[in-house]
C-alpha cells in the first residue's frame, strides 16, 4: 500500500514538473554533445597537428642550417611579420601579390560575410577607421538582414510550403501531416542538391586545389553561416574572372542562406515537431491567466464606473434646479 503511493506521488510529481525535467535532460544532452565533440576532434586532428610541427621544426633547422649567416632570432621575426600579415589577407607570395583584398568585388564579398555572420576572417580591416566602421555597418546591418531575410521567407514560404501542402490536402484528401512531411523531405532533397551537391561539383572544378569533400565542406560550412575561413573560393593566383565569380558567390551565398532558412522554417511548421519542441518550454498557469484576466476586467469596469459618476455629477453640477435623487436611484441607474 505505501509502495503504491509513494510511486503514485512520484509520478504525480514528475508530470507535474514535466517540462522542468525535459529541460534539464535537454541541458545535459547539449553538455555531452560537446564533450563528444570535443573528444572526437581532438582524437583526430591531434596527431595531424604534431606531424605539422615536426615537418615545419624539421624545415626551419634545415633552412637555417643552409644558410648559416642568418640567425634563429632574425628568422622568427621575419616569420612573426609574414604571419602577422596573413592574417590580414596580405600574402608575400610573389604569385599572390596581384590579388588585392580591398578592391570593389572584394568589397562586397566582405560585407556579405559580415552581414550574414558567416565572417571567413581572410579578409579583415586593417585601419582604425575601418574597425570602427565595421562596428557601425554591422550593428545597423545584422538586425536590417534579418529583418530583410525574415520578411522574404515569410513570403517564399507561402508559396513554395503551405499553398502546396494545403492543396494536396484539399484536394487529393490526403492527411495533411503526412502531405507536410513529404513536402519537407522532398524540399529538403533539393535544397541540398541544388546549393550543396552541384555547387560542390561547380567549386572543385573552379577551385585547383578543392576536391569534391572539400568543396562540399565549404558549401556547408558557409550556408550554415559558421564561416571558418580555411576554404575560400576566389583567392587563386591565377583565378580567372575573379571580379565576376566574387560576385557569383556573394549571390550563392544570399540565396543559400535564404534556401537554409525556408528549409529549417519548413520543417519547423511539422506538427511532430511542435509537439517535441514544447516539452522543453515552460507551460502557462491557466488559474494565473485567468486571474490576470479578471483583475484587468475588474480594474476596467471600476474605472469606466468612476468616470461614469463623475460624468454625471458635472451634469448635476451645471444643472443647478435639478432635484437631488437618492443614492439608491443612483445605483439602479448605474447598474442600467
Amino acid at each position: 500500500m505505501l509502495q503504491s503511493l509513494a510511486g503514485s506521488s512520484c509520478v504525480r510529481l514528475v508530470e507535474q514538473h514535466r517540462s522542468a525535467w525535459c529541460f534539464a535532460l535537454l541541458v545535459l544532452g547539449y553538455l555531452l554533445y560537446l564533450v563528444f565533440g570535443a573528444v572526437v576532434f581532438s582524437s583526430v586532428e591531434l596527431p595531424y597537428e604534431d606531424l605539422l610541427r615536426q615537418e615545419l621544426g624539421k624545415l626551419k633547422q634545415r633552412f637555417l642550417e643552409e644558410h648559416a649567416c642568418l640567425s634563429e632570432q632574425q628568422l622568427e621575426q621575419f616569420l612573426m611579420r609574414v604571419l602577422d600579415a596573413s592574417n590580414y589577407g596580405v600574402s608575400v607570395l610573389s604569385n599572390a601579390s596581384g590579388n588585392w583584398n580591398w578592391d570593389f568585388t572584394s568589397s562586397l564579398f566582405f560585407a556579405s560575410t559580415v552581414l550574414s555572420t558567416t565572417g571567413y576572417g581572410h579578409t579583415v580591416p586593417l585601419s582604425d577607421g575601418g574597425k570602427a566602421f565595421c562596428i557601425i555597418y554591422s550593428v545597423i546591418g545584422i538586425p536590417f538582414t534579418l529583418l530583410f531575410l525574415t520578411a522574404v521567407v515569410q513570403r517564399i514560404i507561402v508559396y513554395v510550403t503551405r499553398r502546396p501542402v494545403l492543396y494536396f490536402h484539399i484536394r487529393w484528401g490526403f492527411s495533411k501531416q503526412i502531405v507536410a512531411i513529404i513536402h519537407a523531405m522532398v524540399l529538403g532533397f533539393i535544397t541540398v542538391s541544388c546549393f550543396f551537391l552541384i555547387p560542390a561539383a561547380i567549386f572543385s572544378v573552379l577551385e585547383d586545389d578543392w576536391n569534391f569533400l572539400e568543396s562540399f565542406y565549404f558549401c556547408f560550412i558557409s550556408l550554415s553561416t559558421i564561416g571558418l575561413g580555411d576554404y575560400v573560393p576566389g583567392e587563386g593566383y591565377n583565378q580567372k574572372f575573379r571580379e565576376l565569380y566574387k560576385i557569383g558567390i556573394t549571390c550563392y551565398l544570399l540565396l543559400g542562406l535564404i534556401a537554409m532558412l525556408v528549409v529549417l522554417e519548413t520543417f519547423c511548421e511539422l506538427h511532430e515537431l511542435k509537439k517535441f519542441r514544447k516539452l522543453f518550454y515552460v507551460k502557462k498557469d491557466k488559474e494565473e491567466d485567468q486571474v490576470h484576466i479578471m483583475e484587468h476586467d475588474q480594474l476596467s469596469f471600476s474605472s469606466i464606473s468612476d468616470q461614469a459618476a463623475s460624468m454625471k455629477d458635472d451634469h448635476k453640477a451645471n444643472e443647478p434646479f435639478v432635484t437631488s435623487q437618492s443614492p439608491t436611484s443612483n445605483d439602479s441607474s448605474l447598474n442600467n
